[in-house]
């Protein structure tokens, strides 16, 4: 491992961490080297000791006359390419220039990656100034990925970006940046086409522009939190819209979700956020989280985001998230409740959340529900069976047992009425625990009456003429149905919870069955025989051409000690449709009303599942047949006239040869020879694409994957062009590295697509063929200046026997292309058309670069192209 020496910080000078400043570029050309020499230039007319440790100019123009007047790191005989960090620790500047933060140092470095050498310059107390462009940004890359098609090997963690002192953006607008590279200020004009037609498009450069604005943009938030909290600031600064609208689940969360993104939409770049508050023992009276789920998916769509905070004090906790979201404006409906039922609770959510609200702007959006009230749970059972019956047995034998240990003579001795009196208070609240309301009421009506006849003085009779036994009946009765509402409502809401969280776990387990291909149904029936318990369900065609033919069906071996039932008949049998011509049927126990909503559930995904299955069965049934129709008709069209033609000319020749009435020159024998030989090789030739394209279609076409430089395959494939070399430019191709591919293959690929080129270019303007590495792969470029194809056409020339473009039809069966993008993707790489800027078609052929050793440099021994 290699170690890098830090020598003592020199006297006067901080020993504390250096200071860095970014320079964030949207793409490569923005000028980001030039801002950084800049800063240089003006840090050191100030003073500062400025030393560049790494520039890297691209041989531009303008960023080599920037660094003169700088001190240069001066480099060891023999030295590694890249950054010196050992000399520029020695040297230990002012301020270090270290350009392309993302670069990978070469082998032997001390660190990977250019970026950790920075982060030893600023633990040794050396500020450094460097530039990033935003696709080597960490969080970004794959998203620069999908917009550029080109992977991004080199990044850089946003973390270590984000702890830059200062962080500037070099914004320039696309058409500007495409001006430069027009005039030659960013690259060679030869790699001006190449680059104007792939990553500095205006949709590209438009994208990646965005992508840093945003990113910056959250920094920028970041850094204003960080530094209102260190204040304690708790006010909103209103530096962007953010808009709050708070959900509930019902009915009316759709049109408050559309006011609050209308509101957004009027201030630029203004945020929309929904919350919904949930109490901290997950219980919500009247909240649907089947809305919910629509709701988020509406927010989403709308580019939006959704939250969940926990709270049992609604008001607070919207206020409380309001303002950690420094947001600058809530929306909330207007209440439900009527206004009986406002007169009776007194003030609401929306009025509470104004009081709270502070400098935070809030709307109260009415809507179809406002004061209709929500409506009441169902009445229904909430003790188990064997409580109902106990209790009020227990409401009788508990007092009678309680008056039994309190008559024996010690206990009257210890305790006076006050303590027996509480006594009777609390078996009658054990009453109420075990069986409810009534048997509370049994239990206080007993207590009162045996309190009033043993313990009252006078003892041994009742005294209910006595104010104060009255009372004592009316406390019990009181209390005993106080506490036994508190336990009902417990068990109530305990049920609800676990019966709500059931049944979503169910549907979410059920929703995520549905994505698992092949094995959609018997998952489906997996899941329902476990949820509802059951010992086998069965999923039925009930069309009459069916007879009940069973699709599927799952069973399970009843529990150990459970008898199972001797005829199929003592089964309890629960059918629900599944769909028009199907029938879920669950056999086992028999199923309560509460538990047929999940059930429907089950049998419409079931269904559709049925129904999805059948779709994909007819489509993969009719589709070999369509393609299949469909390339005849093609191949029969094509080899009416393509294969007959060379095939008429060659045998006209033949026989015309054969014939004895005629006497043929000797010349006029060369002739006819000549067509015969010519109309036979290019019979072959259609042959052998046809069966070329046969193989690839059966996998069945074998390969060789080698290194190869394209100088290997190129100059043989122009030279099998009819009009040979003059019609071709070919340019840069000793910049790449050898690609893995297979020499003959991509000899005939090339072949096809120059002389595709050629056939369209006009005489007066030569096909380009230039050559690029990209990241892990080299680009190829074959532009001609022709009519082009409008984009909606150009996948369709890859289909075989298309000829899109083609004035005449005596160009071949159209397999040129589409044999050359199936050589091409069975090498692992890409054929796609683009428009060649200034007019004309560009075929780009991708193909991944060879990992091998570096070869030497062959330009020597590479023939001449012009």
């Amino acid at each position: 491992m290699n170690h890098t020496h830090v020598p003592p910080a020199p006297p006067g000078r901080s020993s504390g961490p250096g200071r860095l400043k970014v320079f964030l570029g949207a793409a490569p050309g923005a000028g980001k080297t030039c801002r950084m020499l800049e800063e240089a230039h003006r840090r050191a007319a100030r003073g500062t000791d400025v030393v560049i440790g790494i520039v890297e100019s691209h041989g531009r123009p303008r960023t080599l006359a920037l660094t003169g007047g700088l001190t240069a790191l001066p480099r060891a005989p023999g030295a590694a390419p890249g950054l010196d960090l050992g000399a520029l620790l020695a040297r230990r500047p002012g301020l270090a220039l270290v350009d392309d933060l993302a670069r990978a140092n070469p082998p032997g470095s001390p660190h990977p990656h250019r970026w950790q050498d920075v982060a030893a310059l600023l633990a040794a107390g050396i500020d450094v100034a460097t530039t990033v462009d935003v696709r080597h940004l960490e969080s970004l890359s794959d998203v620069v990925e999908k917009i550029t098609d080109v992977p991004q090997p080199e990044r850089v963690p946003d973390e270590f970006v984000r702890g830059a002192d200062q962080i500037e953006l070099v914004d320039v607008p696309p058409d500007a940046l495409r001006r430069r590279l027009v005039h030659g200020d960013i690259c060679p004009p030869d790699e001006v086409d190449a680059a104007l037609a792939s990553y500095v498009r205006p949709g590209t450069l438009t994208a990646l522009r965005q992508l840093a604005l945003l990113w910056l943009a959250d920094q920028v938030d970041q850094a204003l939190h960080e530094y209102r909290t260190a204040h304690g600031i708790g006010g909103v600064w209103e530096t962007r819209e953010r808009v709050v609208v708070a959900l509930t689940g019902g009915p009316e969360g759709d049109t408050l979700i559309r006011r609050a993104a209308r509101i957004a939409d009027r201030a630029a770049g203004g945020d929309l956020l929904a919350v919904h508050v949930t109490r901290s023992d997950g219980l919500a009276a009247g909240t649907s989280h089947g809305a919910l789920a629509r709701q988020r998916r509406l927010v989403e769509s709308l580019g939006g985001t959704y939250h969940s905070v926990v709270g049992n004090d609604v008001p607070t906790a919207l206020v409380e998230f309001a303002r950690a979201e420094d947001a600058t404006q809530l929306v909330l409906g207007t209440s439900r409740r009527g206004r009986v039922e406002r007169f009776l609770t007194g003030r609401g959510t929306g009025d509470t959340i104004v009081a709270l609200s502070g400098d935070i702007d809030v709307h109260i959006v009415t809507h179809e529900r406002a004061g209709r009230g929500t409506l009441l749970p169902s009445r229904r059972r909430t003790l188990p069976p064997a409580r109902t019956a106990a209790g009020p047995v227990a409401g009788l034998l508990l007092p009678v047992l309680l008056t039994l240990l309190l008559d024996l003579d010690a206990a009257r001795a210890a305790l006076d009425l006050t303590s027996e009196a509480l006594l009777f208070l609390l078996a009658v609240g054990a009453v109420a625990c075990i069986g409810g309301v009534t048997s509370a009421v049994v239990a206080s009506v007993t207590a009162s009456l045996l309190l009033n006849y043993w313990f009252i003085p006078p003892v041994g009779r009742f005294t209910l003429h006595d104010a104060n036994a009255l009372i004592a009946l009316a406390v019990f009765a009181v209390v005993a149905a106080t506490v036994a509402a508190v336990v009902d409502r417990s068990l109530r809401l305990s049920r609800r919870s676990a019966r709500a969280t059931a049944e979503a776990e169910t549907l979410s387990s059920l929703a995520g069955s549905i994505v698992r291909g092949d094995a959609t149904i018997p998952a489906l029936l997996d899941r329902a025989r476990e949820t509802f318990g059951v010992t086998s369900v069965e999923l039925v065609d009930i069309r009459p051409a069916a007879r009940g033919l069973l699709l599927a069906d799952t069973t399970t071996t009843p529990p150990t000690g459970t008898r199972a039932p001797s005829d199929p008949a003592e089964e309890a049998v629960t059918t629900v449709a599944a769909g028009p011509d199907t029938r879920l049927v669950l056999r086992g126990r028999t199923l309560a009303a509460s538990e047929r909503r999940v059930l429907v559930a089950f049998a419409a995904h079931a269904g559709a599942a049925v129904e999805r299955d059948r779709l994909a069965r007819a489509a993969a049934e009719i589709e070999p047949v369509r393609a299949a129709d469909r390339m005849r008709t093609a191949l029969l069209r094509a080899v009416g006239h393509d294969l007959r033609t060379p095939l008429a000319a060659g045998w006209a020749a033949v026989t015309s040869l054969r014939s004895r009435d005629v006497e043929f020159s000797a010349r006029d024998r060369e002739e006819l020879l000549a067509t015969a030989d010519t109309s036979m090789a290019r019979l072959s030739a259609l042959v052998e694409n046809l069966l070329d394209l046969s193989r690839l279609e059966a996998g069945a076409l074998t390969l060789c994957l080698r290194p190869t430089a394209l100088e290997e395959v190129i100059a043989p494939a122009l030279e099998s062009l009819p009009g040979g070399l003059p019609t071709v430019e070919v340019r840069n191709l000793e910049r790449v590295p050898d690609v893995l591919a297979d020499p003959p293959l991509l000899e005939r690929v090339l072949a096809n697509l120059v002389a595709n080129a050629v056939h369209h270019a006009p005489p007066v303007h030569p096909v380009l063929l230039t050559a690029s590495a990209l990241a892990d792969r080299v680009e190829l470029r074959i532009a001609d200046r022709g009519p082009g194809l409008p984009a909606a056409g150009r996948e369709r020339i890859f289909e075989p026997f298309q000829r899109l473009g083609d004035t005449d039809n005596t160009s071949g069966l159209g397999l040129g292309l589409a044999l050359s993008r199936g050589l091409t993707e069975a090498m692992d790489g890409t054929l796609t058309p683009e428009d060649t800027p200034g007019g004309g078609l560009t075929m780009v052929l991708r193909l991944p670069v060879a990992r091998s050793a570096p070869e030497p440099d062959r330009a020597a021994d590479r023939p001449p192209f012009r």
